[in-house]
């Protein structure tokens, strides 16, 4: 029987005779998996006795689609740890002052272009 290595069988201090497989098992179990993409990634799905049934169109569904997302969001907002009022007011207070320095820097750096170029040009 022929074997073949597996993905990683080179990485240091392994023994590849404990990874190896024989192709006939592999083979035999090829065909009880499916390609499943979704998102841009591959998955693989082992097949059921109820993937040949026809599925209903509302099969699937767990009630209105707006109203799941709402259900969905207020879900999510449950989950966020909102911030206390000092915390809120310290971020708010920092935020600021960190625009309000670098609103002067660029109108320090903006004015003394303007009059550099005007030095260099004239009126």
């Amino acid at each position: 029987m022929a074997e073949r290595k597996r993905p990683g069988d080179d990485a240091a201090g392994d023994r590849p005779e404990d990874e190896a497989f024989d192709d006939a098992v592999a083979d035999d179990q090829a065909h009880d998996v499916e390609p499943v993409t979704s998102g841009g990634g591959t998955a693989v799905r082992e097949r059921t006795e109820n993937d040949d049934k026809p599925k209903s169109k509302k099969e699937g569904r767990s009630g209105n689609r707006i109203g799941g997302f709402f259900r969905e969001v207020v879900s999510e907002l449950r989950k966020v740890i909102w911030p206390t009022r000092n915390e809120l007011l310290t971020y708010t207070s920092v935020v600021i002052v960190f625009v309000t320095v670098v609103t002067t820097i660029v109108a320090l750096l903006d004015l003394g272009f303007s009059k550099a170029v005007l030095a260099t040009f004239g009126n």
